[in-house]
């Protein structure tokens, strides 16, 4: 199945990757009248809850837009109105601005592709959060990967379900993580460092897990190797 996808980068504008979610208030604000899939919100405020189709990132110190399908058609309109960008009372002129479009091929495939975490990825929601640490009181830690496989392979079904794709075969995953904690909404979370290896095929930049749309969960391809 392919997916349409589209990447706008700021190259000449360096923030810090806390800074994605003030990238999406700035522009979910600014084009505010134009569609709900740039703040995640329904006109009376309420959220929409299905996996964001427009994500708010900041890779290597550069801001980045990816949009999908309806997402990547909505950035693609918008592109020459970007104009300036303002973070923290600071004005940043848009001189130079660059998109990338193409239609991504994503699945269940017969290779093994490695995945890095580019942000940290938090998977854990207030149930799983009390799983994981029952495994952690009692120092199991061959459950703490099981576990994280588990969430990680909802997060891939989720991906799937939101573009209409219907796995048909069991998705094989391996983790390779560390545990870390990061700032959100003013409290401490934990977050994951890491990479894995699955037998789908993923666009890149694409988020996983909670709060993708700003910027958290972003992963790139970083090899593939046949099945065996």
């Amino acid at each position: 199945m392919h997916i349409l996808t589209s990447i706008i980068r700021l190259p000449e504008i360096s923030l810090l990757t806390r800074d994605a979610h003030k990238l999406r208030g700035f522009f979910g604000n600014l084009f505010k009248e134009k569609s709900p899939l740039l703040h995640n919100h329904f006109d009376d405020g309420s959220l929409v809850f299905k996996y964001p189709l427009v994500q708010y990132k900041v890779i290597e110190n550069i801001p980045m837009l990816i949009g999908l399908n309806e997402g990547a058609e909505l950035l693609t309109s918008l592109f020459l109105k970007m104009k300036e960008l303002d973070i923290n009372g600071k004005t940043y002129p848009i001189n130079y601005k660059n998109i990338e479009n193409k239609k991504c091929e994503f699945g269940l495939c017969p290779e093994l592709h490695e995945y890095s975490f580019k942000t940290l990825w938090m998977g854990l929601n207030q149930e799983n959060y009390e799983k994981y640490n029952q495994l952690k009181k009692y120092a199991d830690e061959s459950g703490i990967p099981h576990i994280l496989t588990k969430i990680l392979v909802g997060n891939i079904l989720s991906f799937f379900k939101s573009t209409g794709y219907h796995a048909d075969n069991t998705i094989l995953l391996k983790t390779h993580l560390k545990e870390k904690t990061t700032g959100f909404k003013g409290n401490k979370m934990l977050a994951f460092e890491g990479n894995f290896i699955a037998n789908v095929l993923l666009p890149q930049y694409i988020g996983l897990g909670k709060s993708v749309s700003r910027g958290f969960g972003t992963i790139v391809e970083t090899a593939t190797s046949g099945l065996t």
